[in-house]
């Protein structure tokens, strides 16, 4: 196998815990709020805002034996600037606060995973970033694009709310086929061994911040309300 098809069946355990985290089954069903739609994009505005910082803490931290990943990160860096920006917009057209968001702070879920991303870069392998870059991606690209259409239908949103989970989702299409094959270039087991394992945590880590959000409450049966 190559290393990209290694590190996903090294995952796929971590991966599946993620995407059977309630509340993305909930939103996959229909069954979505207002309210958790508005808390999703908030913590993820306190997530994205991070991602190029990281990316320029990842490519400041490269040895010169990695030297020939720093224009791959320069392209990451310009196609992920602005992003945290799509969020706000999204949250201002579901009619919520976004500056509000913006001068807020994250569920400690949230604040939790960047923390435990600069760590990778700062005290272990800067490498292991991309085990990051993997789960938010991927999840992107396996869940966004269907959560936009399953919470617009649900919440008769407009258009313009889902700038982020829609364009992330088709850009992060194209990302996952350069991903892969930047993978396979990393042919250093030590730098293989930190990816697999920052992967690991990322899966888990992100399920925390999926975790941290409001479910949908169940309707009762209109018998039981009213008895």
């Amino acid at each position: 196998m190559t290393f990209h098809e290694q590190l996903l069946a090294s995952t796929a355990e971590e991966r599946a815990s993620l995407v059977a985290t309630p509340i993305i089954q909930h939103t996959l069903r229909g069954e979505v709020t207002l309210a958790g739609y508005l808390a999703f994009l908030t913590e993820a505005y306190h997530h994205v805002r991070h991602t190029v910082p990281l990316l320029c803490a990842c490519r400041s931290r490269l040895s010169q034996r990695l030297a020939w990943l720093q224009p791959e990160l320069d392209q990451y860096i310009a196609e992920e600037s602005g992003h945290d920006e799509w969020i706000l917009e999204d949250i201002a057209a579901c009619g919520g606060d976004a500056m509000a968001a913006r001068h807020g702070t994250p569920r400690p879920a949230t604040e939790i995973m960047v923390a435990y991303a600069y760590d990778t870069i700062a005290r272990g392998n800067p490498l292991g970033f991309f085990g990051m870059v993997l789960v938010l991606e991927g999840t992107s690209v396996a869940l966004a694009l269907q959560a936009a259409n399953r919470i617009q239908r649900a919440l008769c949103l407009p258009d313009r709310a889902f700038s982020y989970l829609r364009s992330h989702g088709e850009l992060d299409r194209e990302h996952t086929a350069h991903f892969a094959r930047l993978m396979d270039l990393i042919d250093e087991p030590a730098d293989q061994r930190a990816i697999v394992h920052a992967a690991r945590m990322f899966y888990r880590l992100y399920g925390d911040v999926f975790r941290s959000l409001p479910l949908p409450v169940a309707r009762r049966p209109i018998e039981e309300a009213i008895a």
